[in-house]
């Protein structure tokens, strides 16, 4: 059946290959989510790992970390155990609220830094800390901005 063509509601099958008229680039997004989330009833997955992962590093129980991305603790339960998967809106809140890429999250990658803003090396270890020491670090760093905008120049 190479080289022969089915079209159904829009979506072409072309030989092995799908083509979605409608949605293309939508059809391609989900096709790499779907491949970097694994099967959502693995359990040993790499997604529910680096989830549980970046939130221990961070030093969050599964209720703050849900909280913090506006989840049920519920679902943070869910996607740790595998159980689920996230939505890709609900992927970027954890990203978010982890302070870690959603790479990371989905294997793509095996640093959770958030790309650096600069090379300065001040910021080379940020993305190791617990969320209440990147509070104290923002605060401390706050703090030394506002006396140097305080010194005479």
């Amino acid at each position: 059946m190479t080289g022969a063509i089915l079209a159904v509601g829009g979506i072409f099958r072309v030989g092995w290959m799908d083509v979605d008229r409608t949605r293309p680039l939508r059809r391609r997004i989900l096709s790499y989510y779907d491949n970097a989330m694994q099967d959502p009833r693995d359990a040993k997955g790499i997604f529910p790992r680096r989830l549980r992962a970046a939130r221990e590093m961070r030093e969050l129980s599964q209720l703050d970390l849900a909280r913090r991305a506006k989840l049920q603790q519920a679902a943070v339960s869910h996607y740790e155990s595998g159980a689920r998967r996230p939505s890709l809106r609900n992927l970027r809140r954890l990203s978010e609220a982890l302070e870690v890429t959603t790479d990371f999250l989905v294997g793509r990658s095996d640093d959770p830094a958030q790309p650096p803003t600069t090379d300065d090396p001040l910021f080379r270890d940020f993305g190791r800390l617990t969320i209440a020491d990147r509070e104290l670090a923002r605060q401390l760093v706050a703090q030394l901005a506002r006396r140097s905008e305080s010194r005479p120049t």
